[in-house]
């Protein structure tokens, strides 16, 4: 059995050599762009602001006047461009914020320094300035923020809600990105059938609905058969479909093949002619005799290797395969082969899959972030296999140690087929192969494969509850029946944007809506 160490290098290496032998790079327009990775620099075509700027809405001054009674010669307003207006010693004018300074002014008194007066009969404005202001004051220069000409965002960036508002304030509608990976997925099983059959056979023999390799989305389901063998629901197929979108991939859905040589070989095919760079298959790669992934994948290309270290995901598989179609250059494509029992699947996905699209993707980084977590109960180490304990991790004032930081909670029994185990899970717990018992409290490293904003633990810890001598209560369980769900809690959040602004009417500044679009779809609203 290899290491897990040494398997990832294997992965990494092979879709390192996969990237640069595949077109790089491809244009999306900005608000396709959340979540890839920039393929070239960014310049800014102007400077940022492209004109002195207030800071704040008061007067544009002299400061050499100081404090005293001025007419406010006139406003210059966000989106306005102040031409032909020039702020002389002892006369003021109104500014807004962002809104251009003046000629002359050298200064801005915020309005809360001043106050109105009584206008003159000829209807000009006056204003009692109540400070001494520096000169600068409360003033953005041109290009203070940006400089004409400087990168703003370099190749191979990872592009967030900011990253999509910068792009925005400097002019770019079409962003020139890392190509999305495209991941076909098949399950493989004479049990499995589709999510929707309604009642499963035990055994007896009944019609089945089966899907075709390239069902149209609205007629997947085209012929029926007969079925003596036990059901399962295909549920990896599902996950790992919702895996790799969250993960930015294009996806082919390539249904389920039989356990016969000639269905693996069929959706083999298939997921090659797909133009795919990386096949996922989930069962089949371990002892039985009908468990025939591993010799497909031996016939059609490379193993690189076909047993790991690690627990759940042992069998896990990878292969290199090369494409024949002599219509279509050559490319090597990434295949694993991931074990049927759905929580292995989901970990080696999370542990191999995911470095290997980052690294397709242009990631510097292809792996998944770590941190370290104190643990709130005692766990056994496996003296065998690195275990990938599932586990709910969140931040807390005091972790046991008297200072901040991260405690895991194990989402319970961790048996390889229990899905439920991955519910609510957003990390893997690395424990290390000590064959002994770890105690709550114990640090451990943690892979992190999703965020901890919905962690379910009922307290925090105090300083009148710390770690490891006292720990937490249980997690209260959480109903899964939606019809128990308040109707407010599941609904669709639908949210107006507007963007009110002179200077983004006027043409004069960058409209962000982007950048506030985003930071809402990041957050799945």
């Amino acid at each position: 059995m290899l290491p897990v160490e040494e398997a990832l290098a294997a992965v990494l290496s092979a879709a390192a050599a996969a990237s640069a032998a595949r077109p790089t790079a491809e244009a999306v327009p900005l608000h396709d762009a959340l979540g890839l990775v920039l393929a070239e620099d960014v310049r800014a075509p102007d400077p940022l602001p492209p004109f002195r700027a207030s800071i704040k809405d008061g007067y544009a001054v002299v400061a050499s006047d100081g404090p005293g009674e001025y007419p406010v010669i006139t406003e210059s307003r966000a989106g306005d461009d102040a031409l032909g207006v020039v702020v002389t010693p002892g006369t003021v004018a109104y500014v807004t914020t962002g809104g251009p300074i003046p000629d002359g002014a050298d200064a801005v008194v915020q309005v809360e320094d001043t106050e109105q007066l009584a206008g003159a009969p000829d209807g000009s404005k006056r204003v009692r300035i109540l400070v001494r202001p520096t000169q600068g004051q409360d003033i953005r220069n041109v290009g203070c923020d940006i400089e004409k000409d400087s990168v703003v965002l370099k190749s191979g960036e990872h592009i967030g809600p900011a990253e999509i508002g910068l792009l925005a304030t400097v002019g770019v509608t079409t962003v020139k990105v890392y190509r999305r990976p495209t991941i076909a997925v098949f399950s493989t099983g004479d049990e499995l059938v589709q999510p929707v059959t309604a009642s499963l056979s035990r055994g007896q023999v009944i019609p089945i609905i089966s899907q075709c390799l390239r069902p149209s989305p609205l007629s997947a389901f085209i012929f029926t058969e007969m079925c003596t063998c036990l059901q399962i629901r295909d549920s990896n197929r599902a996950m790992l479909l919702a895996a790799a979108i969250q993960h930015k991939c294009k996806v082919v859905d390539l249904g389920i093949a039989k356990d016969t040589e000639e269905s693996l070989k069929e959706h083999m095919d298939a997921a090659l002619s797909s133009d795919a760079d990386i096949i996922l298959t989930s069962g089949g790669v371990s002892m039985g005799d009908r468990d025939l992934v591993k010799p497909c994948l031996a016939n059609m290309g490379k193993i690189h290797f076909e047993k790991i270290r690690m627990k759940p995901g042992k069998p896990l598989t990878f292969a290199e395969i090369v494409t024949k179609d002599t219509s279509k250059p050559s490319k090597k494509v990434l295949a694993f082969g991931l074990p049927g029992n759905p929580v292995s699947c989901v970990v080696c996905f999370n542990l191999f899959v995911v470095p290997a699209i980052r690294s397709l993707s242009g990631w510097s980084n292809p792996h998944l972030p770590r941190v370290h977590a104190r643990l709130l109960h005692s766990l056994r180490g496996d003296p065998h296999r690195q275990e990938f304990h599932r586990a709910v991790i969140r931040w807390v004032p005091d972790d046991g140690s008297g200072r901040p930081g991260y405690v895991a909670e194990s989402t319970g029994q961790q048996a390889s087929s229990r899905l439920l185990s991955m519910k609510s899970a957003n990390a893997l717990l690395e424990v290390p192969l000590v064959g002994q018992m770890l105690e709550a409290g114990t640090s451990m490293q943690a892979i992190l494969i999703s965020d901890m904003t919905s962690s379910p633990f009922d307290k925090l810890p105090t300083a009148s509850n710390p770690l490891p001598s006292h720990l937490f209560p249980p997690a209260k369980s959480v109903s899964t029946d939606l019809s128990q769900v308040p109707a407010s809690q599941n609904t669709e959040v639908k949210v107006a944007i507007l963007t009110v602004s002179d200077t983004v009417s006027s043409g004069a500044g960058p409209d962000r809506r982007y950048f506030i679009k985003h930071l809402f779809l990041h957050d799945c609203c």
